[in-house]
């Protein structure tokens, strides 16, 4: 071939250089040998190309930004090949210390060690108070038997004693039934105390703080409502009950196993009804009813309480019926009271203390001052028993 055809050939770069004999543009990489399967430097190789377009360098375009890459949520895998369950959420409580000291966890059979434990422990205090009982058994028949001394009196009755009728009555009664129920009232604040332990583990910890007032107060109740039977309700309703057949040629001759058994039934109901504004507070504190559901069915809870009175009073009159059946309306309202105070507790709010005592205390300074114009002016004493004051 000719030299010069050659040179027509071939393509004279602008700046006058020498003809480069390579189709490959200077500074671009080799490309790869044939045997070379990575396609990576054929890439490279083409893009260097695009920027001698023209004959001309040009700078390379940016690559384009790569998606964005969506995070999505793995789960564990055990050694296994199970999937680890999701952590538990946090508890929900009213304070921060509740997450990290919560509800204790037990088991069923946990459960019932815990219960046998407690009621093993409650037994053991009542067997105290029996034994410190038998030595007081004579002086406390005394007491017992002044209701129905008091009632054969003002029925104008000369014998004003009980009847046994049985040999073993005496020694059963006074010996063994009188301790129990002495012991029953003396051991209620530890009675409690245990029936609290059992379901402490259930509450968050700044619900367990209420443990001290849960006690006093739920046995302070059940031991108010036992005077409370014995010198009001017990007392008036003996002597409703002697008096119904008297002038009919009936004269009344009661068995003492007759007597204590309707003592213990009275003092033993009213004891446990005082105990309402103790419910009415656990029901609150456990969050199974609240103050203003309380308030709204209140109603519903007053008729309830005069059909319990109407079963525990021991005579059908109205007038005992009333002396029972005040009280525990005013015990619903006063639990209902504890509970909206432990709501605020828990909102961390305050009671108005100051604006209430400012009402409170002039009315019982006014009450006070009645009854001693009544004590001092008219002549009138104070006794042990409703009305607690008489001429």
């Amino acid at each position: 071939m000719n030299p010069s055809e050659e040179q027509k050939g071939t393509p004279v770069p602008p700046s006058g250089d020498a003809p480069n004999t390579s189709s490959v543009p200077p500074g671009a990489p080799e490309a790869s040998p044939p045997g070379d399967a990575s396609p990576e430097p054929v890439v490279q190789a083409a893009d260097s190309l695009d920027s001698y377009q023209d004959g001309y360098p040009h700078e390379p375009e940016p690559p384009p930004p790569p998606p964005p890459v969506q995070a999505v949520a793995t789960v564990p895998r055990r050694p296994g090949g199970g999937k680890t369950p999701p952590p538990p959420p946090p508890s929900g409580g009213d304070g921060g210390d509740e997450d990290d000291e919560g509800m204790l966890r037990m088991s069923f059979l946990g459960h019932l060690e815990e219960l046998r434990t407690r009621i093993i422990r409650a037994l053991m205090g009542v067997a105290v108070a029996f034994v410190a009982s038998l030595a007081y058994c004579s002086p406390l028949w005394d007491f017992v038997c002044q209701p129905a001394v008091s009632a054969l009196k003002t029925l104008g009755y000369k014998e004003q004693n009980l009847v046994q009728i049985e040999p073993m009555e005496a020694f059963n009664i006074i010996w063994f039934k009188l301790p129990v129920l002495c012991a029953i009232f003396l051991s209620a604040p530890w009675i409690l105390y245990q029936v609290w332990a059992f379901i402490a583990p259930g509450l968050y910890k700044r619900e367990r703080r209420w443990a001290a007032p849960f006690v006093l107060g739920a046995g302070g109740l059940f031991i108010a409502g036992g005077f409370f039977a014995y010198f009001v309700v017990f007392r008036y309703g003996l002597t409703f009950l002697l008096s119904i057949g008297q002038g009919n040629h009936v004269v009344a001759m009661v068995s003492m196993t007759e007597y204590f058994n309707l003592f213990v039934n009275v003092t033993l109901g009213v004891g446990l009804v005082f105990e309402l504004p103790v419910l009415i507070f656990l029901g609150i504190l456990l969050r199974l009813v609240t103050p203003s559901f309380l308030l709204n069915h209140s109603r519903y809870a007053i008729l309830a309480i005069f059909i319990i009175a109407a079963i525990v009073t021991p005579t059908p009159d109205v007038f005992n019926l009333m002396l029972f059946a005040v009280p525990m309306c005013f015990l619903f309202y006063f639990g209902i009271f504890a509970g909206y105070l432990l709501v605020l507790h828990r909102e961390n709010r305050r009671f108005p203390w100051k604006k209430t005592m400012t009402i409170v205390i002039p009315v019982l300074l006014l009450l006070a001052l009645v009854l001693y114009m009544a004590i001092t002016k008219y002549g009138m004493k104070l006794v042990p028993h409703w009305p607690f004051l008489t001429r």
